[in-house]
């Protein structure tokens, strides 16, 4: 019988379009610093005025674009780690990332990662890929177990579904509080819907930021769900 990992390789082997996520396309390149913004001013609110003290792992994450930002930011390799499923995205976030970075590869539930060690975990459009809700409960407590009090869970993904294409479904944000009841959330919303911004910036680039003031446009959360202190 398989397992939820075993579908979501399914899944991602389906996937086609890897162009349509390049870094040269203004709509990909316009949403990556919006997102980048919002999580450094996130740090600047909860008042992280040293981000190499922070010890952050992310979960699932892909070739290590994710992690090469965080390290941007002012992170340090010895306090970032992360996992991935998926083998050939894991060999490419090895080979671009600095060797005191520690990843795994696998199941990121059956992580052996302490209790309480990470001050942030990271998650980015990965639950969005889970159709097990099950699954997504056990992933969220282990996420939960290993923040640390006062630390919390760094969630990126988008809210609404997609109808032309099965294998991902929109994680709303109350599904989120769901997962992690435990938790404080604060959220935004970001990222200009992506046919909207495909569009839009094709036209011409400034179109995004034109788009993007109107809110129901924005189809991706991000939040920031604290554990107690």
């Amino acid at each position: 019988m398989s397992t939820e990992p075993d579908e979501v390789k399914a899944r991602y082997a389906r996937r086609t379009q890897p162009e349509r996520y390049s870094l040269l396309r203004p709509d990909v390149w316009q949403s990556v610093q919006e997102r980048q913004r919002a999580m450094l001013r996130l740090f600047a609110d909860l008042g992280h005025t040293d981000l190499a003290t922070l010890r952050l792992l992310e979960v699932g994450c892909g070739s290590g674009s994710n992690l090469l930002e965080f390290l941007r930011m002012g992170f340090v390799p010895q306090h970032l780690s992360g996992v991935e499923l998926l083998a050939d995205r894991y060999q490419l976030a090895r080979a671009a990332l600095p060797a005191a970075l520690n990843l795994s590869l696998g199941d990121a539930v059956e992580l052996s990662v302490p209790d309480q060690s990470q001050d942030i975990v990271f998650v980015s459009t990965v639950f969005s890929s889970l159709l097990d809700d099950a699954f997504q409960q056990r992933l969220a407590d282990a996420m939960w177990r290993w923040v640390k009090p006062g630390g919390g869970v760094l969630w990126y993904d988008f809210t609404v579904n997609n109808p032309r294409n099965a294998d991902v479904r929109g994680v709303p944000l109350k599904r989120v509080q769901a997962l992690f009841s435990q938790g404080k959330m604060r959220s935004q919303r970001v990222t200009l819907a992506p046919p909207v911004a495909r569009v839009a910036t094709r036209i011409h680039p400034n179109l995004y930021g034109f788009f993007n003031v109107v809110a129901p446009f924005r189809t991706h959360s991000l939040a920031w769900v604290s554990k107690p202190a």
